[in-house]
Formats: structure tokens, sequence, C-alpha cells
């Protein structure tokens, strides 16, 4: 049996009501990987007295979390938008295999690129993948909803989507937790069921034909009792909205008639189509794609969209009016703001500098120190994804003249070559180019860019105990790199790039780790370190 839920009245995230409803919901496990803006959900589980870890990435993270939830625990895996990418491959099968206990897979969207490299939405994920999902407006909705997702998938046995945006994660308004108790969680035991968890094609056939079923049945749930609420207004607009959106629809246009549903896949259309009868005018405003439009206009809606200019960066009070008002001059340009830099002293800016100096072709990857890109280094030349640095520069390699090809260097991060850059110094030893090449690891003891966590390479856990280590020259050693070079740029900057220029003139694969602690975090892992040896001696 959960424990009982306490009534309560908070201010909170939207991340610190998940969880919040995480624990009062009993839920057992927690993992994921760190990215903006959902990291706070589980550094907030864990300071509650939950379980929760970091993953070396987020497809290594909802697989443990599918573990979890085929013994009956209930899980939360969590993760920043583009990290759904990288776990999508086991996502689209656990629609398939469905669940045992709960398992609740939080997407944390960017809309506007706060920190992030796009801004896909990630409702197109819910609906290829056949996964049900929610979309809260605020923190309270954030708490409510993580137990509405918790109840259907139990009830379904399917995984679920708690789909959250920047504005959401980190804005902070009341929550109000009610006095009952949570759902109460089934024993945590295996139980054999083979045609339901093993996707060969012949289980994997009538597995499809399940989940589509179930999703009807999901469908009617939405329409009869799902977490829909309708404002009525006036007849003459009548707004189709969700998620942080909604806020601001209610502040642009007190007087309009609103269609809110918490649940959007499968959203419910019935209730949808009786509303849009019910004004002269029905439009959709949400953030990023057309996701509720065309989901309302493939089952005969008649909705409007907003402009295209508006598919772009976050809605704001005054653009929903705009929307509204049909005004399609050109927007303000936002004010100009501090650009970001490198911290002062960081250990980065040696390397960077020594890039710059020896002209490289810098392909580079997602972290703190993607910031080399700007003045005065400018020493980065590509950036896609985490861990394609070591992989498009391997391209590059291959492909450039000769001369060119050996200017060609990998940067990539601690924590994002523990995420993805494994693979791809497989590749690298596995299809070495003819002039080599060089992979430079700045390590610097964190994950800094997201708030200085945790990862395989720190040899600490989420919660800073000591835990086994991934030491990076032994891996690539290995792995069968025989110019391993681990240095502190920041002793001898001179001898750092003169070691980098060796290795470029080598023409071998070389490996370079930049090992020094980010400025940061120091004091906080000499202190980690302290308190692990005391409690070892």
């Amino acid at each position: 049996m959960a424990p009982s839920v306490a009534s309560r009245r908070q201010i909170l995230s939207g991340d610190e009501a998940v969880a919040l409803a995480a624990h009062d919901a009993g839920v057992q496990f927690g993992t994921g990987y760190p990215g903006t803006p959902s990291t706070e959900i589980l550094e907030s589980f864990e300071a509650l007295g939950g379980h929760a870890q970091w993953a070396p990435n987020e497809k290594v993270a909802l697989e443990v979390g599918i573990g979890a939830s085929f013994a009956g625990a209930r899980a939360l895996v969590t993760m920043k938008h583009v990290g759904l990418n990288v776990a999508a491959d086991p996502l689209f099968t656990v629609a398939y295999t469905g669940v045992r206990g709960a398992l609740v897979i939080v997407s944390a969207d960017d809309p506007g690129l706060a920190s992030s490299q796009n801004e896909q939405d990630n409702r197109r994920f819910a609906v290829a993948a056949g996964v049900p999902m929610f979309e809260p407006a605020d923190s309270q909705e954030s708490y409510d909803f993580t137990l509405r997702a918790i109840e259907v998938s139990e009830r379904w046995s399917t995984p679920v989507l708690l789909r959250m945006t920047t504005r959401v994660c980190h804005s902070k308004t009341i929550v109000r937790t009610p006095g009952y108790p949570a759902p109460p969680a089934a024993p945590v035991e295996f139980v054999r069921d083979i045609p339901s968890h093993v996707m060969i094609p012949a289980y994997a056939r009538p597995a499809h034909r399940r989940l589509r079923a179930k999703l009807a049945e999901m469908a009617k749930w939405n329409d009869a009792e799902g977490p829909t609420v309708v404002f009525e207004g006036g007849t003459d607009i009548g707004i189709v909205t969700s998620g942080i959106a909604f806020q601001h629809v209610r502040e642009a246009c007190p007087g309009a008639s609103v269609f809110k549903p918490g649940m959007t896949y499968p959203l419910p259309l019935v209730r949808m189509l009786e509303f849009a009868d019910s004004v002269h005018l029905c439009l959709a405003i949400e953030e990023g794609d057309p996701y509720l439009v065309e989901q309302a206009r493939n089952a005969g809606i008649a909705i409007e969209d907003k402009p295209e200019a508006f598919r772009f960066g976050e809605l704001t009070v005054s653009r929903v009016r705009r929307i509204v008002e049909g005004d399609l001059s050109p927007e303000p340009k936002p004010l100009p703001g501090k650009p970001p830099s490198l911290c002062p002293g960081c250990p980065h800016r040696t390397v960077f500098t020594a890039l710059r100096h020896l002209d490289c072709i810098v392909s580079g990857d997602i972290g703190c120190y993607s910031l080399g890109v700007l003045p005065p280094f400018e020493a980065m030349d590509a950036l896609v994804c985490m861990g394609a640095s070591i992989g498009v520069g391997l391209g590059m390699r291959h492909v450039l003249p000769p001369e060119q090809a050996r200017r060609v260097v990998s940067v990539i991060g601690d924590s994002t070559f523990v995420h993805s850059g494994l693979t791809g110094l497989a590749e690298m030893i596995y299809n070495p180019p003819p002039t080599g090449h060089v992979l430079l690891i700045l390590d610097n003891g964190t994950t800094a860019m997201t708030g200085m966590q945790e990862h395989p390479g720190t040899g600490r856990t989420l919660d800073h105990h000591k835990t086994g280590k991934l030491v990076f020259e032994d891996v690539a050693r290995a792995m069968g790199i025989r110019r391993v070079h681990v240095m502190d740029p920041t002793l001898n900057p001179d001898a750092f790039e003169e070691l980098v220029k060796s290795c470029l003139d080598s023409g071998e694969l070389c490996l370079v780790i930049a090992r020094r602690d980010c400025l940061l975090a120091t004091a906080s892992i000499r202190q980690y370190e302290k308190c692990n040896e005391q409690q070892s001696n």
C-alpha cells in the first residue's frame, strides 16, 4: 500500500510537483539523464526519500525503467525533449509490450530553445509510438497529472508520456495535495509473461492490435472522464489550447470560451467537436507544431490554426492577443541580452585557445564547452547532438583533402562521452580514417551545464556516494587506442598546445583527456570525496 497523502498547500515548481506526486504515489524507482528543464525532478524525488539514479543516457534510463515496471514496480523516467530521441527505440516497443507497474516517462520540451539545439514538439512521439499523453499547464496539474498518469498506466498496462515545457517545469505555483490515500501499488514480484514481454514477430503482431484496442478504450474514457476543462464564455470565438498556452489564453482572452484537454493523446475528440459546434469560430492556440489542429481536422472538426510566424519560440500573452486579433505585423525584436560565455578561469578556455592557434577544424558536442564557438575563441565548426562530435569528425576526416583532414579534431565532454561517445570511439577504431584522428575529452568532473550532476565517470551516484567509476583512459586503451594522453591543460598551456599538435601530426588515432575539475564544482567535489573517504574508513 502506498503512503497516505496528507492535505497540504505548497509553492512548487512543476518539476518539484512531479517529484512530490511520484513520492506520494509510492513510486519505487526513478531514473533519467540530466537535461534542462527536467533535471530537478529526480533531484527533488531523491530529496524526498525516493530511490533515484542518473543513467548514462536516456535510452538506458528507459530500459532500466521498463525492467522495474516489468517486475511490478512503479517507475518514473525523466529527460528533456531531445533525450526522447535517444530513448525512442525502447519507447516504441514498450508500447507493444505494455507494463505491469506504472511507467511514467517525462519529456520536458524546450520551446524557444532556452538551452537546447532544437525546439522539437514531442507530442508527435505520443502519436507515433501509440502512448497516451498528459500535458500539465501549471504545478498543480503537474502533481495531479502525474497521479493520473500512474492510474492510466496501470489501468491499461501502458507507458504514459507526461509532456511538460520549460515554463511549466520551472515556474512556481501553488500546489494543494488532497487528503486521500495514493493509489495502492501492487507487490513487486516477477510474473512470467512471455507473449507480452518478448517482442519477436509472432508476439509483436497481436501486441500491436492490443495496443490499438487499448488506445480506442482510452479515447472513450478521455471523452467521458478525462481531465478536460471547458470555460464557457462568448460564442463568437472558442479557443482550444493545452499546456502553458492555456495560461496565456486565459489572460489574453478572458471572455472567450476555452476548451483545455489535460490528456492530449488520445484526445477527447467527441467533446472537442461539441465545443467547436457551440462557437462561431474555433481557434487552436498551442506552442510549437499544429498538433491539436491536425488531430482535430483529421476527425472532421472545423478549427483554425495560428499563423506560421507563431510556430516558433514560446507564446506569451501579447503574442496570443496578436494571434486572436490577426495581427501579422512584424513582432518587435527582443532586447539583446548578455551573451553566454565560458567562466573566467574555465579549463576549456585553454583548450579552445590552443585549437584556435592550431587552426583546427573542430567537431563539437553538447555541453558548456559548446560556448567555444563564441568570441573570442570561435573554435567550433559543427555541433549536432549528444555524442555526434566523434562521428561527424570522422566523416570529415574520411572525405576532406589530406591537408584539411589532418586539422580535424573531435571535442566532447566527460558526461557526453559516457552518454553517447563510446560508440563513436568504437567507430573510430573500427573504421579509422587514413589520416588518423584526434579526440579530445574535456573532463571537468561533472555534468556542468545542467547543474553539476554526477555521471559514471565521476565514480559517484546521484546523491554523491561512492560507486563504480568509468576511467576513460583505461577504456580507450582496452578498446585499442595506443596514443592516450591525460593532461591538465591549465598547468602548462603551451605544452598542451604542443601535445595536440603532435597528435595531429602523427597521423594516428589519438585520445587527449584534458582533465581539470570545473571551478564551480571543485569545492563540492572535494567535500563529496572527503565524506566518502570517511565513510570508507
